[in-house]
Order: structure tokens, then sequence, then C-alpha cells
């Protein structure tokens, strides 16, 4: 199992980055879940204070979204499956100042350039037998944006966030999801995130 976790930090300068507010918890739990289980896990985090403490679980460390993409890419061909659980920026500097950036003037103008896509590049090079699993966290058009992601990435199901279920997704121990498939869409009410991932993993095991 490849299993991605938490936000990626994309620098400006030495003490200053694009994130978000992602934990990792969600990554964290499904990847315990599918250790315990009985599966070796290679858990692919961005920087997070959480800890592992199921054994068949290989944690490969980074920090920015290359990083990520990069470490993914290494470990998918020889998984079975792939959970893609985090929050990658879409977006990094341009450039990267060596030295910290001063106060000067009113005003700052960042320019922006994509990140590479890890599920998309996946999807791709996904192989027969291979099942890859997606997350959408989405503030409108839920299931509309959800399932057009589903199609694009090549992926076998998309996990829904909303953040419009207030007190789930980010920094939370709960989590309220949607499992959205080619068969439709399932709807599971609101659990701490180690209930959520045995119901993924549930759904997992019925198509690998």
């Amino acid at each position: 199992m490849l299993i991605t976790a938490g936000p990626t930090y994309e620098k400006i300068d030495p003490v200053r980055f694009i994130g978000n507010y992602s934990s990792g918890k969600m990554g964290f739990a499904l990847a315990e879940e599918c250790a315990r289980r009985g599966a070796q896990v290679t858990l692919v985090a961005g920087p997070v204070n959480v800890q592992c403490s199921a054994p068949g679980i290989q944690r490969i460390d980074v920090e920015s979204a290359e990083e990520m993409y990069r470490a993914a890419i290494d470990a998918f061909d020889s998984c079975d499956a792939a959970i893609l659980c985090a929050a990658v920026a879409d977006y990094r500097p341009a450039t990267v100042a060596q030295e910290k950036i001063k106060r000067e003037g009113d005003d700052m103008v960042l320019r922006l350039t994509p990140n590479p896509d890890i599920a998309a590049e996946l999807g791709r090079r996904k192989r027969k037998g291979q099942v890859m699993v997606g997350f959408a966290l989405e503030t409108d058009h839920e299931q509309q944006n959800a399932a057009k992601k589903l199609e694009k990435k090549n992926l076998d199901f998309i996990v829904l966030n909303s953040l419009r279920n207030e007190g789930t997704c980010f920094r939370s121990d709960d989590n309220q999801i949607s499992i959205i498939s080619r068969n439709g869409q399932k709807d599971f009410p609101r659990k701490p995130k180690a209930e959520v991932a045995a119901d993924i993993i549930d759904e997992l095991e019925q198509i690998i």
C-alpha cells in the first residue's frame, strides 16, 4: 500500500512558506488500519506532528509537493493500491529567496507556478490490477467536483470531504465523508477518523 498524508510546505524564503491546515490524522489513521489488516505500507508524510504505532509501516518524511511527488512515483510501481490522502499544494513560488525577504513598501507580488499533479501522474501510470483512491476537499459543488476528479485522475473511488461539515476535516479527530465511485455514492455519518479509515478500507477490500 502507498499512502500519502499531511500537507506540503512550499518555501517562499528560508523562514516562510505556503501551506495548509492539514494535520495528517486521516492519512495516518488509514496507514494504521491497513497495517492492522496485514498490509505492508509505505507512508509518504508531509510535515506533521503525528507518529505511527503499528508495525509494517515504512514512513518517508517529505516537505514539498515535489518531494512527495518523487517519493510517490518511486513507491507506486511495487504497490497493489495507493490512497492519496495528502493535501498537496497546487502551486509553489516560482522563485525562492535565499535570504529572508524584508518588508519594503506596501505591496509584494508573489508569482506562483504549478506543482506536479501526483494523482494524475499515478493514474496515468496505473497498471491493470492496481487500485487508486483519491480525496477531494470541496467548499462548493462538492459531488460534481469530486466526480470530475474521479474521472480525470483515473481513480477507482474518491473520498469526499466538505468544509460545510463543521468540526471535521482539518485539525479535527472526526470526519464525515462520502465515497463516490462509478457505481454511485455512499454517505457516512460523522465518526472518529480511525472509524472512517475502517470504512474506507472496507470499501477498498471489495475491489482489490
